[in-house]
């Protein structure tokens, strides 16, 4: 679609940003809107028929953790799983939006933005995908379509023997309908080797449902795995089916069943005893047909023994067991990883990066990775998005180290990263100040006032 077409809605808490933007847009696009607050967007999404949505990170109340940006985007898509959203950032929030670009966004504009910049993001973003807005009923059935299938996509890496033999035992009982245990450290991959049981297994065209345990509320957590009916509480305006009922035919995961109280543990093991949901507000049990797959990173043979875990929940849920082990413990696993992300990264952000240095493979090798394959992951993310070379070096992979021992910690800071990416731009230009402000998307002022904090 080109932007000229398009219908675009803008939300942001800050009336300046909102005039500066449909200013600009409103020359290009067939129409802009503009919104100040953030509880109208289920409304607007729902009757609106925008083609795009730029959807600021901060809003009043939560001015940087950009934990509402975050809400409304997930609000935006449970609406309409074809919206494209693009996110509003401060320039020091790189990380932040990253994150909402795996949480589902297309893309990110940095403010203050420049102008043609913006349009260019813009106009991508309409050119990459249908040219007429689908409705939301319809979408959403495809998107289940999609979700149903996701599975088939993801990709384990591992030439370890270790990895090796874990996935040639999850191979062995996916075939199987057995309850199945995952245990490792944070960012092993818990949830990857959950989707390859999956993809492996008999259920592998119905869905798969991932829920954090540890991020559901024990207020919320009867309605959002078993459902409720319209009137059960204040704001179940609807019929809702639960996760469990999502997974129907299927395999739900249960990531950090670790967290749950003792209580929860109790309703969790009667939906699992019994294969059977009862919606909250409602006394008619559904018959439940899902594969139970979870995890944690506790040690929850332990948690048994301190009686801070059923036991019986226990034997229920671990018919099979399957232990990561964790990324320092299988190096030769690194560099085939390493590769992975920053073929993918290259892709997704269009940088020239095709290849990494030796140097580099080993300084990797050497790290300790205590955030395991997601710190990995993260770290040629970023070194992809800031490198203007074609081969990673060992400068470009941000790992602190002291006395020249391996690093144990990664120590990152966006402050670090946002002098990094100024130094090497102007480097790049040989200190012109116009062309690296536009190759960082900054106007000049912007780009002076940052010079000056970090003494450039």
């Amino acid at each position: 679609m080109l932007l000229s077409e398009a219908k675009i809605l803008i939300i942001d808490d800050d009336v300046d940003v909102l005039s500066a933007a449909k200013l600009l847009l409103k020359r290009h696009a067939k129409a802009v809107d503009i919104e100040k607050n953030p509880q109208k967007l289920p409304f607007l999404v729902t009757n609106g028929d925008y083609n795009l949505i730029l959807l600021d990170m901060n809003f009043t109340r939560d001015v940087n953790s950009g934990r509402e940006g975050f809400h409304w985007l997930d609000r935006i898509l449970d609406i309409n799983p074809a919206a494209k959203v693009i996110m509003i950032t401060a320039y020091g929030d790189i990380e932040m939006a990253i994150r909402a670009i795996k949480s589902g966004a297309i893309d990110f504009v940095l403010k203050p933005w420049e102008n043609d910049k913006l349009l260019a993001t813009i106009s991508t973003a309409l050119e990459g995908g249908k040219d007429k807005v689908v409705p939301v009923a319809e979408e959403k059935s495809k998107d289940d379509n999609k979700k149903n299938n996701k599975a088939t996509t993801d990709t384990i890496v591992a030439t370890s023997d270790s990895m090796r033999q874990v996935l040639v035992t999850a191979e062995r009982v996916a075939s199987t309908d057995a309850n199945v245990i995952i245990l490792g450290e944070n960012g092993t991959g818990k949830t990857q080797l959950a989707k390859h049981v999956h993809q492996h297994s008999k259920r592998a065209d119905k869905p798969f449902v991932a829920v954090d345990l540890g991020a559901i509320s024990e207020t919320l957590f009867e309605s959002e795995l078993f459902g409720h009916v319209k009137g059960a509480f204040t704001d179940a305006k609807e019929d809702r089916a639960g996760r469990f009922e999502e997974a129907k035919g299927g395999t739900i995961f249960l990531d950090e069943i670790g967290n749950l109280t003792l209580p929860l543990q109790a309703k969790l093991l009667t939906v699992i005893q019994e294969r059977k949901v009862t919606r909250v507000g409602s006394n008619k049990p559904i018959a439940l047909d899902v594969r139970l797959i979870c995890a944690t990173n506790m040690n929850i043979e332990k948690m048994v023994t301190e009686k801070t875990f059923r036991q019986d929940l226990l034997y229920r849920i671990n018919t099979i067991e399957l232990e990561l082990p964790p990324l320092r413990d299988r190096p030769e696993d690194i560099s085939a990883l390493a590769d992975y992300y920053l073929k993918q990264y290259a892709k997704k952000y269009n940088r020239p990066v095709n290849d990494i240095s030796n140097a580099l493979v080993k300084k990797m090798q050497q790290y300790n990775w205590p955030g395991n394959i997601r710190e990995l992951q993260h770290a040629v993310e970023r070194a992809v998005i800031l490198s203007q070379e074609k081969t990673l070096q060992p400068d470009d992979l941000f790992l602190k180290s002291s006395a020249g021992q391996p690093a144990t910690a990664t120590g990152f800071d966006l402050e670090d990263m946002e002098k990094t990416m100024i130094i090497k731009a102007l480097k790049r230009f040989n200190g012109n100040i116009t062309d690296a402000a536009r190759e960082l998307g900054l106007s000049r002022a912007a780009l002076y006032r940052r010079m000056e904090k970090y003494g450039l």
